[in-house]
């Protein structure tokens, strides 16, 4: 039977620790530049694979090498920032047709950036801790999936919202600055220990 208020406990402290996470960038960094459907369908994909890891797995996620994580991620981030400053000669309309879109490449990208950035991250070290304490792995699993697909979702449509107000180029300036300042951190992270 689930729990609404271990639920909804879970929800609130995993929605608080991952809205200011990269995992929003990364939306609003997607969201941006594909079509907004394909993109959460992936992010979705990663983050319930997450959630039954955690649930599953309990606490034994905090032992697995964090600098292998971390080095993985710096290079995927430097790669995204790569990919978004070698594109050039795209206008806005180009970018928002849905046919220039492929729903695998794109859900694909979503789902391996979340899957491989966030493995090992706060929130799914507090959802199996969440999940060991209550003993309820349904309850705090929904509570989980949900707060994390509703950060993803907000940082998606901020991405859409915002790329009606600035220049696309300019979005993705920033974007790439971003990115390389994410993956630059992870590969410290992944040397430093």
């Amino acid at each position: 039977m689930i729990s609404n208020s271990v639920m909804a406990l879970d929800f609130a402290d995993v929605f608080h620790a991952e809205l200011p996470d990269k995992t929003a960038l990364a939306g609003l960094v997607l969201g941006t530049r594909y079509r907004a459907s394909y993109v959460f369908a992936g992010v979705a994909a990663a983050f319930a694979v997450h959630v039954a890891l955690a649930v599953a797995a309990g606490s034994v996620l905090t032992l697995l090498p964090q600098q292998i994580v971390h080095a993985v991620t710096g290079v995927l981030f430097l790669g995204g920032a790569a990919v978004l400053l070698m594109k050039k000669g795209e206008d806005e309309e180009e970018v928002r047709d849905p046919e220039n879109q492929s729903f695998w490449k794109v859900s694909g990208a979503g789902f391996m950036l979340i899957l491989v950035a966030e493995f090992g991250d706060l929130t799914q070290i507090m959802t199996a801790n969440l999940a060991a304490r209550y003993d309820d792995p349904v309850s705090v699993g929904v509570g989980a999936v949900l707060a994390l697909w509703a950060v993803a979702g907000l940082g998606i449509v901020g991405g859409k919202a915002l790329m009606k107000r600035v220049p696309l180029s300019l979005i993705t300036k920033v974007a790439a600055l971003l990115m390389v300042g994410l993956g630059v951190w992870s590969l410290y992270e992944a040397v430093a220990g």
